[in-house]
């Protein structure tokens, strides 16, 4: 059979100026789809930004609205108020004692479930379940069990303890060493409130954590071990190194909840004695919508939307970087 020339090849083809005219429909058609999505966008996120970023240069603190301008007055004014040191100190103690133990708690249950053990899929259910659970839920629940005088403590007492914790409810703070108008340390009564978060979501970390191991192909973990490396060696310097991308994640993901938390704290303890439990949300939402301080509450606003940007929007570059490359 005589082959096709090339000019019978091509010939079915359509023209450059017809592809490019599809192409250009395509990108219109893509461009009118998503214009609700980006107006929406638009107005109800940044447009409210904005607005919010407005209001905390006003001295708008009643229910009337005054936009008088004062500058940067209102973020002073926080900084030197022993309210918002207390929030800064406890989102800083609950941010490390709750990312921390996610990653340890997560990590532990994954390898635990990669080992292929029976009942894997019963297990893995039941460690994913409380994030089925509105933080709401887990707030009155844990408060509950935390409850000094019922919950786990009529179980200590049984146990022989005469002086169980009195958890959500101490003041203490350890070591309590004076900074500012504040004690810096750590807030015992924080403690019951790490332990619910934790609870709650040490199960995403797992997951994230138990894909991470299902995708290391086993031909790398024997080959570390024809090379001499025992169990631990493998873990250390094989999984873990590869596992990186995972704990960033995880790293970023837990830390944006940690630093906006509100509901588990509202539900749980509140502000707390002293404000040992208190946090900018909880703050933020007394403010604004109780003490009609609409111009202090922006500000907080601000400030918390500043803290997540300073965790976020590295990972964003150094993401859009790994893929520009």
């Amino acid at each position: 059979m005589e082959p096709l020339r090339p000019e019978q090849k091509t010939e079915d083809r359509p023209a450059p100026s017809v592809r490019t005219r599809t192409r250009i429909s395509d990108k219109w058609i893509g461009f009118f789809l998503l214009l609700p999505s980006l107006l929406a966008i638009a107005v109800f996120v940044y447009g409210f930004i904005g607005w919010t970023g407005y209001v905390s240069f006003s001295d708008w603190n009643s229910l009337l609205p005054s936009m008088n301008w004062v500058g940067l007055d209102n973020y002073l004014s926080l900084f030197q108020d022993f309210r918002f040191q207390s929030d800064l100190r406890n989102t800083l103690v609950f941010t490390l004692f709750f990312i921390s133990a996610c990653l340890v708690t997560g990590l532990g249950l994954a390898v635990l479930l990669d080992r292929k053990l029976k009942g894997e899929n019963l297990f893995r259910n039941i460690f994913i379940f409380p994030m089925a659970l509105s933080f709401i839920v887990t707030g009155v629940v844990w408060q509950w069990i935390f409850n000094p005088s019922t919950g786990v403590n009529l179980f200590l007492n049984k146990l022989g303890f005469d002086e169980p914790p009195v958890w959500y409810v101490d003041t203490r703070i350890i070591p309590g060493v004076e900074w500012g108008e504040i004690q810096f340390g750590i807030p015992l009564a924080l403690i019951a409130v790490v332990i619910a978060a934790v609870w709650q979501m040490s199960g995403f970390t797992m997951a994230m954590y138990l894909s991470g191991l299902r995708a290391i192909p086993d031909e790398v973990r024997e080959a570390a071990r024809v090379d001499g490396a025992g169990e631990w060696q493998v873990f250390k310097k094989v999984i873990l190194p590869l596992l990186r991308p995972i704990t960033l994640s995880v790293l970023i993901i837990q830390g944006h909840i940690s630093l906006k938390i509100f509901d588990l704290v509202m539900a749980m303890t509140g502000p707390g004695a002293n404000y040992v439990t208190d946090v900018p949300g909880v703050f933020m939402f007394e403010t604004t919508f109780k003490g009609n301080h609409y111009a202090q509450g922006a500000a907080i606003a601000i400030l918390m939307l500043v803290m997540v940007s300073f965790l976020i929007i590295p990972y964003l570059v150094s993401s859009m970087r790994k893929e520009a490359d």
